[in-house]
Formats: structure tokens, sequence, C-alpha cells
């Protein structure tokens, strides 16, 4: 990758411009574009012959030594024996050989050498190499070693000026040739298309280096002849050894893979003796049938004759089967899940377990899924939870061997943004100018270059008037579209009946681990080309929401939902979703769709089913139409009463493709499979394509006697549905999983809230949204706490009101792994009464100091302290917990020991300083660990609920009516984020947090060089300036902002709420306390109260340390008085600074000499003032 220009499709165009008859893929280590290059060339009727640009190792392919060599060897493919070869030779050099490259040895090669054709390779093959260096005799003993093993082995010469060991390595091969008889081969190493692409091709070496064309010591190839060349200039450049040229056609007529593409490579699923696939599988529907549909009509039993039939003549019983042992071990195993796409259009899938709809109801067809006229193989791809989709996977690998299943690989591509940004890189451009010119691109989906300079004015004038500009939009242009990476599929798993290194190459998905995972090298259509099995098995985290809801209603409430006894007509459901509370409820989240939604007021599945359906690009400008005739607003009309049964309930709007099928069969006369592969050649908008389907469509409609102009306007009302308009099955699908959510909301918030919180504990943004839609709710959101809050998010029952308390791992720098051990021994021990008994009894040697720290700013051990006054003291927490955990895990006698009782609570004790830190600096840090403040949330909902009603709290408030307007909000600001302008001129964007989610201010440079201080994370600030909407989203280009003044707002606003008022005062006052205040500790007669500090370090000999103790208890016994005593005991590993609470005296000059004395060389003593 980042090193062939090529694309395929320009490759075999000009392969065919110049008049070649066949021509070689050959990747390096791997196949990865094989099947595709094999059927493209098929089409160009060229003769595709696959291969691969191998790594052979010097030694053993298991051997890691670094210094070993690695050389190429090109090997192509003569037949299906050679394929099935190539591919386990590919595999192999992977999953066993890997170690810089993928590399085989001489055993290997041995062992699958039959049909192949082999080339010595390039200058780094192992005999050019060895001729290179002047080891003739070794070239010899190898070329010969290869001759043996191949059938058709063949010296590879090439002629490249650049490469200037290249005349002696070709003299030597033509010496080989003459003593070996070996044949030689001309071949030209080709990276590019063209000779003029070459200067592009090095901007893309420089790409996968890292490098910029102008550095002179970066790789690059020398000169340009790296390109497909044609047959005369081949003649030209081996002028004097015809025969190279003659052996290119010998190789090429050797060479004649036939690939099947008819055969289902299905996993072979087990039956009972003496049936079928078939049998089998009409046997399970038949029994399901029966339980799940209940005296079922006529129509019910014809509509699964009729799908058993279709399975049977298309051949796709076992896939049926396949799926169906899969779906019955999620549902023994609790896993949630659902499908995806047509595949819930299928009754049989229905009776089979695999789909929750019934498609009946729902008027589903089943041919947008399967029919006979199509013959491909339908995707039923589902969605797991996303925390249990691992799971699947491993029993599938079990159920089939894993051998059998493997993940898929997808590979990334230039895009229009990307190819500029990288080509700017490569070319040495100031990175602000790329960045001007990316963002000239249009914000559409795999927009190309050239389709943005004719709808970017902007970026047309710049290309036009800037030959930098010029020069590199350009070079980005001949990027695009090339293969830039490979990574993992987020969903694909291939399946397959023979072992898969038998059909396709196979790689790791991460290097470096031997026992891994396994995917393909092939993605996903080639994988469904050679007939294999490829499930789509995506996590989805609303599965798992659901998932984790269920538990925690059964653990709360004692009842066992099922996704099945969940009501579909439940009124508080449709309340919540008619409100607009749409946070956290799948697909209907987005500003966007709330505002339809609310609109909407949905009131049955099929109206979600249709709003998920209309919500996308080209469909969203019939909501409004959609919206206005359900309410009665708009009338529905007809332009021929046969659409009225097929667009009555979408209110003669055209939303699913289920409908183009019907309507295509209503006035053409179409079949459903036929109506249906009209609507995928429709939908590739291919003007040829569309001419010939209205013909056939004009034709059909004026057979079945309706009129050319009724024919034409048809025609024209479905023509751009048929591109965009959805899967009915597929929203119904979603459309379920969203009023699952919206449910289970509605019924159970604080279980559904806390769940859906767990998972998406490690993203902020969602934390943020779904705590102030808590507040919104009623729903108390706690402070973590480290004697109440678990890992994850957890309800808490106070005074018979339930809370949800924040979970330790939502905070920054928190590990869940780490806070296990600590969390065992508090469930083992108890409640910790202070942080001495934290450190002495609780197992945190996983959470290093700063994870510790963080706990603390979040206020998790705001019990046991002050919170600055616990920072400052980190290290001395830190150092107190090891060496108890320490002393737990050696079982050895310490000093601490040997102080007895006295020293049970106050021996441990740790010497906070006296710090009072203040609400702002609390919200500073919150807002650092856990994205919001919870502290402050209660003076926050006091503070702006006193404000006037002018000023807007909540982001709810907002709407579509206010867009362009100037309008005030007030809230406390969160996030900050510096950027700048094309010209470079700063501004910022700010998250504002409001009373129920979060809003997005932009400080334009005017506004910011006038509020400049007031942005920082915490304060609280009136904001005016003009709403604006970007896709469906709320922002504020802000005008001006003052921050709020408190005690202003008290003596103004007459609230007659005296508890509010107390509130905000006391936030007032609590603001302005000072942080470092400290406390009186004189004595009550005006004396200086001391401490005295004992140093004592550990003999390691207990004896000794138990005559010191006792020594010291002595002394201090004669002594006693108001003064305290501290102890700093040094023990092997650590230094430990406590309080000996129990023991007071009075220090003096005498008893300090006789301390001293007594501690010799074991320690020191030290008198401290507390008189600050």
């Amino acid at each position: 990758m980042l090193d062939g220009l090529a694309k395929l499709e320009p490759l075999l165009h000009r392969a065919k411009v110049l008049n070649m008859n066949a021509l070689a893929i050959t990747d390096h280590g791997g196949m990865y574009g094989a099947i595709d290059f094999y059927r493209l060339a098929k089409k160009s009727e060229i003769k595709p012959i696959i291969g691969a640009e191998m790594y052979v190792a010097t030694g053993s392919r298991f051997d890691r030594n670094p210094s070993d060599k690695i050389h190429h060897l090109t090997v192509l493919s003569k037949n299906e024996i050679g394929y099935r070869n190539l591919v386990k030779l590919v595999t192999a050099s992977n999953l066993e050989g890997y170690y810089k490259r993928p590399r085989v040895d001489r055993q290997i090669l041995e062992k699958y050498s039959e049909g192949l054709v082999v080339l010595s390779g390039c200058p780094s093959g192992e005999v050019p190499w060895l001729i290179a260096q002047g080891r003739e005799d070794e070239a010899l003993e190898t070329a010969s070693w290869y001759k043996d093993i191949f059938e058709s082995y063949f010296l590879e010469i090439m002629n490249h000026a650049g490469i200037p060991e290249l005349p002696d390595i070709n003299k030597g091969l033509l010496e080989l040739n003459k003593k070996t008889n070996i044949p030689i081969v001309g071949t030209n190493d080709s990276h590019y298309i063209l000779q003029s692409h070459s200067v592009n091709h090095d901007v893309l070496l420089c790409i996968q280096t890292n490098t910029k064309v102008d550095d002179p010591n970066r790789m690059r190839f020398e000169d340009n002849t790296y390109h497909l060349k044609s047959h005369e200039e081949m003649l030209e450049l081996f002028s004097e050894i015809p025969q190279a040229i003659t052996n290119t056609e010998l190789i090429a007529e050797m060479c004649d893979l036939n690939l099947d593409f008819s055969q289902a490579r299905l996993p072979e699923f087990p039956v009972p003796d003496g049936m079928t696939s078939d049998d089998y599988l009409a046997q399970i529907c038949l029994e399901r049938f029966q339980k799940l549909i209940h005296s079922p009509s006529e129509t019910y039993k014809k509509r699964l004759e009729y799908e058993l039939e279709v399975i049977k003549q298309t051949r796709f019983a076992e896939y049926f089967l396949v799926v169906w042992d899969i779906a019955k071990f999620v549902r023994k195993n609790d896993i949630f899940f659902t499908v995806r796409g047509s595949a819930a259009a299928s009754l049989v899938l229905y009776c089979l377990g695999v789909t929750d709809v019934d498609p009946m109801p729902f008027s589903l067809v089943f041919e947008r899924f399967l029919n006979i006229e199509r013959k491909e193989m339908p995707d039923i791809d589902m969605d797991f939870q996303d925390d249990r989709r691992q799971e699947v996977i491993n029993y599938c690998a079990q159920r089939y061997g894993r051998e059998h299943v493997a993940h898929i690989i997808t590979f990334g591509t230039f895009g229009a943004r990307q190819s500029v940004r990288d080509a700017g890189r490569a070319l040495g451009i100031p990175l602000a100018n790329v960045d001007n010119v990316a963002k000239m691109i249009p914000e559409k989906l795999n927009i190309d270059l050239e389709t943005s300079l004719k709808e970017s004015d902007s970026l047309n004038d710049i290309y036009n008037s800037d030959n930098s500009v010029k020069k590199l939009i350009d070079t980005a242009k001949e990027l695009e579209g090339v293969t830039r990476h490979k990574s993992l599929h987020a969903a694909g798993v291939v399946i397959s009946k023979e072992p898969l290194d038998e059909v396709v190459p196979l790689e790791f998905t991460s290097r470096g681990d031997n026992q891994g995972a396994v995917m393909t090298q092939y993605a996903m259509a080639p994988i469904a080309d050679l007939g294999l099995l490829k499930m789509d098995f995506l996590g989805l985290v609303n599965l798992t929401v659901l998932a984790d809801s269920f538990k925690l209603i059964e653990s709360n409430h004692g009842v066992k939902l099922t996704l099945d006894n969940i009501p579909l007509n439940d009124k508080s459901t449709f309340d919540l979703l008619g409100k607009g509370e749409t946070v956290g409820i799948f697909q209907l989240e987005s500003a966007g769709m709330t505002r339809h939604i609310k609109e909407l007021k949905p009131n049955t599945i099929n109206d979600i089913a249709a709003m998920i359906a209309l919500f996308r690009p080209g469909p969203m400008d019939h909501i409004e139409t959609f919206i206005n005739a359900k309410h009665g607003r708009k009338e529905v009309t007809f332009i021929h009463s046969g659409l009225k049964d097929i667009l009555q309930e979408t209110y003669g709007v055209i939303v699913y493709q289920d409908q183009v099928l019907h309507i295509v069969r209503e006035f053409a006369g179409y079949s459903l499979g036929e109506a249906d592969i009209v609507r995928k050649a429709m939908g590739k908008k291919v003007p040829e394509i569309m001419a010939e389907e209205k013909d056939k469509f004009m034709k059909g409609a004026l057979n079945k006697g309706y009129s050319n102009d009724l024919a034409e306007a048809v025609f024209t009302l479905i023509e751009p549905f048929a591109g965009y308009a959805f899967n009915k099955a597929h929203s119904v699908s979603y459309a379920l999983v969203s009023y699952w959510t919206a449910y289970l909301k509605s019924n159970y918030p604080e279980e559904y809230m806390a769940a859906f919180m767990n998972s998406y504990i490690d993203k902020k943004d969602r934390l943020i949204s779904a705590i102030a839609d808590c507040r919104r709710m009623g729903i108390d959101i706690l402070p973590p706490n480290i004697n109440k809050s678990d890992i994850r998010f957890s309800i808490e029952n106070i005074d018979n009101k339930k809370s949800i308390r924040f979970g330790l791992a939502g905070i920054k720098n928190v590990g869940s792994e780490a806070l296990k051990p600590m969390l065992n021994s508090r469930n083992a021990y108890g409640e910790f009464s202070s942080i001495e008994d934290f450190c002495k009894n609780s197992d945190f040697a996983n959470l290093n100091k700063k994870a510790v720290e963080s706990i603390i700013m979040a206020g998790g051990f705001d019990d046991f302290g002050d919170r600055g006054a616990l920072f400052e003291s980190s290290t001395k927490i830190i150092s107190l917990g090891q060496n108890e955990q320490y002393l737990r895990n050696s079982n050895q006698t310490s000093m601490f020991d040997l102080l007895g009782d006295s020293s049970d609570s106050s021996l441990t004790a740790i010497e906070l300083p006296l710090i009072n830190t203040n609400d702002h600096q609390k919200r500073i840090w919150e807002v650092e660990m856990m994205g919001i403040s919870l502290s402050s949330t209660n003076h926050l909902s006091n503070i702006l609920s006193v404000l006037n009603e002018e000023i807007v709290v909540m982001v709810s408030q907002l709407d579509a009516t206010q867009t362009s307007k100037n309008i005030s909000v007030a809230g406390q600001v969160s996030t900050i984020i510096d950027r700048s302008t094309r010209d470079g001129r700063p501004f910022k964007i700010v998250t504002l947090e409001m009373l129920d989610g979060s809003l997005e201010l932009v400080v334009w440079e005017d506004a910011l060089g006038k509020t400049t201080s007031l942005w920082e994370p915490g304060r609280l600030l009136t904001i005016t300036g003009l709403l604006r909407d970007r896709s469906g989203e709320s922002t504020i280009n802000v005008k001006t902002a003052k921050e709020l003044n408190l005690k202003d707002m008290l003596d103004t606003n007459n609230t007659p709420n005296d508890e509010i008022t107390n509130q905000v005062t006391r936030s007032i006052s609590e603001e302005t306390t000072d942080k470092n205040s400290k406390s009186d500790l004189s004595t009550s007669n005006g004396t200086s109260k001391k401490k005295l500090i004992l140093h004592i370090k550990e003999s390691g000999n207990i004896s000794e340390d138990q005559i010191l103790i006792d020594d010291i208890k002595t002394a201090l016994l004669n002594s006693l008085g108001n003064d305290d005593v501290g102890l700093e005991i040094e023990t092997d590993s650590t230094l430990i600074i406590m309080d000996w609470q129990p023991v007071k005296v009075q220090v003096t000059q005498d008893l300090e000499d006789e301390l001293n004395q007594i501690l010799g060389n074991y320690g020191k003593v030290s008198i401290q003032s507390l008189m600050f």
C-alpha cells in the first residue's frame, strides 16, 4: 500500500488500448486486489493472471533473526491448483512467517509448488542479489534448486536506468541461462500506468515514508520507467534478447485460471438422517409457525409456503439453518440482538427466531430480501449487544472450526480532503495553506475533487488563480481512489465449508499476535463473489443498554422483562417521544430528528419507522408533507386511485423501496422480483440504464391499459425515490429498537439512564447530555464517592427516592480493571471511615498517583477532608497505602506492631494541610475529570431559575423559529477549544452547560476581543448572539457575553422563593471564600502550640526495635501535656508520616535531649510550631 498508484479500471483500460491480451497482478506479500482484478480483466476481455511478489526468508520462515536477508520472488498461478497453492503460501507467509514482512521459505515453497510459475524476481530476488554480491556459485546453486522444485521457473531480467547494479545482474542472469537452460523472461516493474504519472507516484512514496519531495535523503525511484510499457517499448528494451519477450507470451499461455463464482461454499449444517436441508428447514419453520401464529389465515400459510419454495429453488436452505443456529445460541445465552436490512421481511426468519419482526402486519416485501430472479445470496445482517459480540464469533469458530471462520478486511482509499492534505504535506506546502484549501471542499459524502471544483466557487477561484493550489489539486486528483490503508471491517465475518486458506488468503488482524484473530485479504464483495457465507455481525451499543436495563429493572423492581412482552401501544412512551424527550433514544436523539419527532407526535411503530426512513438527504424534503398530512393539515392526494392502497400508510409520500416495487408491479405488470431488479438498476442513476428501464415501464403500463400520460407521471413520481427510498424492513427493525429504548426511558427512567450512561462511560459528550437529561427528569446524579460508587453508574435508593451514583470509571485517568481490587476490599471490609482507614484496609495498589488524584479532584474522597488538602497530600496517601500493602503481603512484624494498641487508629493519621477549596476550583476540577460539574448542579439550577424569563436556560427552549435571530442564553462554561480561521484569525468554540444539555457557542474575533477574560471552564455567563442551525444542531455566534453577578441578581430579582435565595446566597459566599484560609490554632492562653516529631528508622531487628519503642514511651509518659506527637517511620521501602494522637506531651528542651539520646543513630527529634 502507498506504493502502487495504478487503479484497476484505468490500468485495464490502458492495457486494452495497448492491445494486450493478458495482464498479471502481483501485490507485495499479498493478494488483496486479486478477485477485483480478475473480474474486471474478464469484463475487459483481458486474461487475468493472479500472482504475488512474495518475500522469501534466508533460512526458516519461523526464524526471527534481524540480520537475515529477505528476498523477493515473483509467483504466478497457472490454474486452479496453482491458485489454491498461492493462497496457501500467502496465508502461511502471514500467519507463520511474518517478521518485518510476510515470508515463505524453501520448505513451504516445495510443499506448495504445483501449478505455479516462478520468476527469480527483481534485483532484490535471491538469485539477482547473489550475482550482485559476486557470489555466482551460490546463485547457480539457488537457481538450480528453484528449477528442480518448480516445473516452470524463469530468470527475470529488467532494464531500469536508475539501478546501477542492474547491468551486472542481467549479465549474470544471461550466463546462468547458458549454463542451466533456465529460460529468460523480460519484465518491467510497474507502479503506475503512464510515464507522466511518475511525478505523482513520487508524491505517493513521500506519503508512505512521511517525507517531502525536496528531501534529498529520502527513498525514491531514480528514473521514470516504472509504468505499463507497450509491447513495442518492451521489444525495444530487450532488442538483443528477443526470447525474453516471447517468453512473456509463453507464460501468458501457461496461465489459464478459471475461478468458479457460481459455487456456494456454505458451511455444511448437520441435519437428521434421511432429511435434506430443505426438509429440515421446513420442519423447524412449521413447528415454530404453529406456536407463533395462532389461528393463521390462508395468507399467512401461503406466504410461508412461498418463502420456503423460493429458498429451495435458490439453494440457500443451509444458509438459513446456519443463521438459525446462531440465533438459537444467542437467545439461549440471553444476548440481545436484532437484524438490519431486508431480512426482517422474511416470515421464515421470523419463525426461526432470527428476527422479532412479523413481516405480515407491516406488509414487508419478501422479494426485497430474496427472489428467484436475482438469485443472489441475501444478506442477513445481525446486530448484537456490543459487549457480547465476540461471544457469537467465538461460537461460530467453535461450531464450524476455527480454520473455517475469519474476520473480513476493508480498505480505505484517498478521499477528496485526505488526498489534498496528504499531497500538501508531501509537496511541502504550509499546513495552514493546505488546510484552507481542504476546508473549501463541500461537506458531502464521497464527493470528489472534480465535483468540488464545480460546486465550490471559492475552490474553483483559487484553483484558477494560484499555481501552487492548482498543482496541489491536480496532484491530489491522481491520488483520489488509490488504496491508502487496510483495516478490520467493523462487522464482517466469513464462515466457509472448506478451510478458508484453500479459498482466500489470510492474515492476522494485528501484527505480532500469533494467537490473534485472523482476517481475509479479500474485502466483502470478493468474499461474496466466491460464494462464501459473509455475515455482518455488528456490535450495537443500544442493545447493550437494553440488556443492562433489564438486569437493573429485575434487581430493583423484581420484574423480568423480555422484548416480547413490551407492549407496543404504551401511551407514556409515545407521549415521551411527542414531547421531544429523545436523549438516549436509538436513532431519534439528534436535534433535527428530535424536532421532527416532536412535530410528528408518533402513535404507532409505523410512524417511527417512517421517520427513520425519511430523515436522510433526499427524503428529508418530504418530512413536512408527511407530518402535515398525518395531522390533517394537508390533504392526501394520489395521481391515480391505484396508488392509494400502496401509499395510504405514508400519507401519499413514497417512503420505502417496497412501495416502489408495488407501484412497478401495479402499473407495469412486473413481478416483485423483477421490480426489485428494476429498483436496484434505477438506484445507480446511470442515464442509459434509466432510459432503458423507463422504456420497459412505459411498455408495461401501456400493455396494462394505462394512458401514456399517466405512465409518464407515475414513472416521474418513482424515479427519484428508486435511488433513495428506504428499506422498510430495516426501518421497522430499527423502529422497534427505538421504541424499546423509549419505553424503558418512560417507564423505568432511573434504570434506563444508568444503563445508558454505563454504555457511554468513556464518552464525555454523551455523559454530559445524559446527566443534563436526568436533571430535567428530576433524577439526582450523585457525585462519585469512594464508599458508595461502583465501577459503573449505579442506582441508590435514598428516602424512597432513586438516584444515580456516578461511577468511578467515568472519571478521567481511572481504569475499570485498576478499581476492582479496591472495590473487592471495600466489599469485604466495609465502608472506610477516614483516609487513613482507606490506606490501611483498601487494596488500591493498581491505582497510580494520577488515578488517585483524579478521584480526589472529582470529589470521590470528599467524605475524608477538603478536596484541595487531599490533593496536596496525594503522595502521602499513595506512600501509606503502598506500605500497608507491603506489610499485608509480607506478613512481617513491623514497628507498627510494636507500638501496640495505641497505634490502632492514631499511628496511620495523615496530617492534611488546612485548605478550604472553593466551589469555583471544584467546578474546574470536576469538568476536567468528568466533563461536567456535579457538586454545583443544584447551584446552577437554583441560580438560573431566578433569571429573567427572556433569558433561555434550557436547550429544549430553542427551536427552528428562532434561527438567524438574536437570543440570550445563560449557563456554565464547560469546555473551550481554540481555533484559527483560514487567514489565521483566532476564535473559540465553547460548550455551554444549560439545565437540560449542552449548547455550542462560536466566539469570533470581534466578540473575542471584548470577552477574552470570560472564557474559562466553570464560569456562569449570559450570552447574546445569533442562533444558527448546523445540520440540525443549534449553535450561537456570540456577540456579547458577561459574567452573572449573583449579588446583583438577588438584589434586583424579587423572587418569593426564600430557599432558592438562601441557596444562591450560600453559593456566593462559598465562591468568595479564600482558598488558602487557615484556622486559628493558638491555644486558649495565647501561647504557641507545638508538635514533637519523632523520625525513627526501622533497624530490621525486632528485639532492638522493641527496646527503642519502650524507652520512647517511657520518656513521653514522663512529660505529659497538651502538645501533639507526630511520627515519621522510615522502612526499607517508604517513609510513613502520621500522628500519634492519644499521646499529648509538654515539649521541653529536656525532653528533646532525652529522646535524641534514646534514638541515637536510629532517628532524630524535631519541634514544629503550630502557630501560623
